[in-house]
This record gives C-alpha cells, sequence and structure tokens, in this order.
C-alpha cells in the first residue's frame, strides 16, 4: 500500500491542516508559508503546541530536517517559541495580524429567538446479529471512558452555576471555541464561536436546516446517499434531486438550477473516494454566483490512512458553505453531540428554528466535550482510532485478496467501511446470503436514490469498525463465505 498519513499512537502534538502550495524555495519554504498563514488567521492561536519534527514530517510526507529548519526560522522570526520540556508553540501575540483577518475568520454575534417544531428520528436497530458488519458506528469497546470521565469530573467541577439553568440555544460558548480552535487547525475551517450551532447531530441538522426555510426549493443531493435523510427532508417539504457520482465524486457540472447541494465531499458516502479539487473550486463557484449553499457532511473527515486528510470545503467559501460535522464515528453516535458552522447571515434562522434554550444537547456533555478537546484527549483518541481502524482495514483488504481475489474494494482510502464491487447481478443473492449466515450488511441498492437516472452498480456495503475486536476475524471469515464466486 501507498506511504500512510496516519499519526502512531506514540506522538505527541496536535493534528494540522496545511496545504504545502508550490513557490519559491520548495518544501521549507512552503511550510514557512503555510504556518505563518496558519497563525495570521488565527487558525493556530497563541500557545498552541505544534507536533514535534518527526511526527509533522512524517504527516507532511517531508525530511526531518525542512521540518526542523522551518520551526528554528519562524523560532527566530518570533512566530513561535521553543523551551526545552515545553516543545514549540505558537508566540503570544501573534494570531490575527493579517490585513485579512476579517475575511478569515473575524465574525460578529448574531441575535435569536423563535421556535420551531421539529420531528422524526432514524428507526432503531434490532438485536446485534452473530456478525455485525453494519456501517456507520464506530467500535462501542473502544469509548474512551476513563479519559471522558476525567473531562466530565473536571468539567463538572469548574461549572458555573449558571450552567445548570436554561442553556443558550446556540450551545455552550466553552464548546464552540474549542470547536473553532479544533476545526480550523484539523479540518481548515474558517470560523469564529459566533457561527457555530450546537446539534444533536447531522439528523438534527437537517431537520433544523429546513424548519429554519435556510433549505427552500429542491436539493440536489449525490445519487448513492441515506435514504433515512431523504426521507427527513421530503418530510420536510423539501424534494431531493439526484446528481451523479463517478471516480472523481459528484458530477457537479450536472448541477441545474437548483440553490443549494448536499455532498460528502471527504469522503463520498457510501461509495468512498473525496471530490476532485477542481469539482470542489467549481461547485463552490456555482453556488456563490447564484447565491446558494453547499451543505458539507464531515461525516468522518478524521479517518484518512494512506495520505493527509483532504480539508473542508468550507475553507473555500464560508459564506456559501455550511459544515455539518459529529463525534458519531470518532467517539460515540451515543452523546447526541453535533455542530453547524453557518454563514454569518443564516445564525439568526437556525437559532430561531431551534427554540429559546437548549433542548437537544446535553449541556454538561457539551463542556466535557470541550474539555475533551482542549486537553488533547480527542486528538489522541483519533490518532489511536486511526491505528486501529488501518489495522482492520488491511485485515479485510488481506483477506479479500486471498479468499475472493475477483472482488474488487473500493473506498478504503479512508472512514469506517469499504465497498466491495460484486459481478452484476450478484448484489441481492449476496445480501441474502449474509442474512442467513448471520452476517449484517448493506447492499449498495439500498443507498441509492429512487430516482438516480445511472445504471446501478452491485455491491456490498461493509463497515469494518463496528464488531469488536475479538470478533472481528470471524466476522470477516463469515463475509467470505457469501460472496459470489468468481465467474467461471
Amino acid at each position: 500500500m501507498a506511504k500512510s498519513w496516519v499519526n502512531s499512537a506514540e506522538r505527541i502534538g496536535a493534528d494540522l491542516h496545511l496545504e504545502l502550495t508550490g513557490g519559491p524555495g520548495g518544501r521549507r519554504a512552503a511550510l514557512i508559508r503555510a504556518l505563518r498563514e496558519a497563525v495570521r488567521d488565527g487558525r493556530l492561536p497563541p500557545g498552541t503546541r505544534l507536533p514535534p519534527y518527526r511526527s509533522l514530517a512524517a504527516d507532511l510526507g517531508v525530511a526531518r530536517n525542512t521540518v526542523a529548519d522551518a520551526y528554528a526560522e519562524l523560532v527566530a522570526e518570533g512566530w513561535l517559541t521553543a523551551r526545552q520540556g515545553s516543545g514549540t508553540r505558537v508566540a503570544p501575540g501573534r494570531a490575527g495580524q493579517s490585513s485579512r483577518a476579517g475575511e478569515r475568520g473575524v465574525v460578529r454575534p448574531a441575535r435569536h429567538a423563535g421556535q420551531g417544531p421539529l420531528k422524526g428520528a432514524p428507526r432503531a436497530r434490532g438485536p446485534r446479529p452473530p456478525h455485525d458488519l453494519r456501517q456507520g458506528t464506530p467500535d462501542a469497546s473502544t469509548f474512551p471512558r476513563a479519559a471522558w470521565g476525567t473531562s466530565y469530573r473536571r468539567a463538572l467541577q469548574q461549572a458555573p452555576n449558571e450552567v445548570f439553568g436554561p442553556g443558550d440555544p446556540a450551545g455552550r460558548r466553552e464548546l464552540r471555541e474549542a470547536l473553532t480552535e479544533y476545526l480550523a487547525r484539523a479540518r481548515g475551517v474558517r470560523t469564529g464561536p459566533e457561527r457555530i450551532v450546537v446539534c444533536s447531530g447531522f439528523a438534527h441538522a437537517l431537520r433544523l436546516l429546513a424548519a429554519s426555510g435556510v433549505l427552500r426549493g429542491p436539493l440536489a443531493v449525490e445519487e448513492y446517499g441515506l435514504g433515512f435523510h431523504r426521507d427527513l427532508l421530503a418530510a420536510a417539504g423539501v424534494r431531493t434531486v439526484p446528481l451523479a457520482l463517478d471516480e472523481d465524486g459528484a458530477r457537479v457540472a450536472e448541477l441545474g438550477r437548483e440553490r443549494a447541494v448536499l455532498l460528502t465531499p471527504a469522503h463520498q458516502f457510501p461509495t468512498g473516494g473525496p471530490l476532485h479539487a477542481s469539482r470542489r473550486v467549481e461547485v463552490v463557484d456555482r453556488m456563490s454566483a447564484r447565491g446558494g449553499l453547499l451543505l458539507e457532511d464531515d461525516y468522518d473527515g478524521e479517518f484518512r490512512y494512506d495520505r493527509r486528510p483532504v480539508g473542508a470545503v468550507q475553507g473555500l467559501a464560508p459564506e456559501h458553505v455550511i459544515y455539518i460535522g459529529s463525534v458519531s464515528k470518532s467517539l460515540s453516535p451515543a452523546l447526541r453531540l453535533g455542530w453547524m458552522v453557518l454563514p454569518e447571515g443564516r445564525v439568526a434562522d437556525v437559532l430561531a428554528a431551534k427554540g429559546e434554550r437548549e433542548a437537544w444537547a446535553s449541556v454538561l456533555d457539551q463542556l466535557s466535550l470541550a474539555d475533551f478537546l482542549r486537553c488533547g484527549a480527542y486528538d489522541r483518541h483519533v490518532r489511536r482510532m486511526r491505528q486501529r481502524y488501518r489495522g482492520r482495514r488491511d485485515r479485510l483488504v488481506a483477506a479479500l485478496a486471498e479468499r475472493a481475489p475477483h472482488i474488487g474494494v473500493t473506498g478504503v482510502a479512508a472512514g469506517l467501511h469499504a465497498v466491495l464491487r460484486l459481478p452484476p447481478g450478484t448484489e441481492a443473492s449476496a445480501v441474502k446470503a449474509a442474512v442467513w449466515q448471520g452476517v449484517a450488511l448493506d447492499g449498495l441498492a439500498a443507498f441509492r436514490h429512487p430516482a438516480a437516472r445511472t445504471p446501478p452498480v452491485d455491491g456490498l456495503v461493509v463497515g469494518y469498525a463496528t464488531p469488536p475486536e475479538h470478533a472481528y476475524g470471524a466476522a470477516v471469515e463469515a463475509l467470505c463465505g457469501v460472496l459470489p464466486p468468481e465467474e467461471g
């Protein structure tokens, strides 16, 4: 396999999203420019600890000396400080000095009021099957109980009395500030706390956007996606129009007159693969020209294994992209914590739809997540889970190469699931065989938009993150046993 972008478990420091663009001076100069820019626009606030030379060099695919030299020059210029035992940090007073700071994340607070009804919820899953390879769920046994408990106790002890009263519908300020810092450095998101609204997950975000009137008229969606989301939108009166996919992601050139589009740019769900760079620019340009919106579902953006993570599209056009994320894949769907990063002019509408107080996400959980992010426990957990899930991915690919080499495997560079491409006409029988053998998984047909016009593709969506570690080997073995044989 290609050289991996994975933070190993022994590393310390935070994940950074840095773009090493071309220009004079080679990789060292590009890294210096990227770090200066990240400090200028506030994505790396004063005091932020940077990764060690070895870690950042491995993540960026550059020599260790390149990182060391870049750090040394920025220390000499006063951008960074370096102390024995404390590592390299952003120097005090350096953030926000760019004349373009207002363009890159300085925002004004928005007012909010009102209330709107919210309905609907996904269907509950049944009892766990013998071999659970359904997509969308992390390994529940890996939840960081001790670290989360530490953050929860600390948050509870330090919480002011007003925490136990009615909650701010935007979410706790502490969490929105922590998310501002994390999303900027790890996902390239340009925002401020006033543009973040906490919600209980992606479905809740869709309900709020529909109830607020932010989503009006038809919404373009990828031709493969979650039917639950399409049903939710339909119930809210939002018609969805399928957008064809190919190896470069959604064919955004085929957008009609829709003023809004919902995409999964970092890792198309469920087929896999990022939206091509040229198409990211094209869809942003189209939405900007017509005063429209791109809804960016960044459902598993932290989990990329074979190269650096693909940054958020939101960074290209913050006023025309609604960025939506949650901890459902990184920590647990049981926490019911998510967030929207909104264009400035949309915040008040969404808060009006949400209501005058927080009624969905536990305030104590919000404070705990804020502490979990600030103390570095979230970064450490994500790195650890990258290692675990990459190992699961590799075991699945190796087993298929040995037992079913005729089956193609795609979408494995990132995320928590893989797509197994099957011979035409075999998907239905494979899904049926899986049911008989106690293997829970989904066929690609289950995610296809009913109005999609391109020819369907046979395949299985296999979630390799769901089983506990002790059951994973047996689940992969059972999966191999239900795959269609090679055609004679």
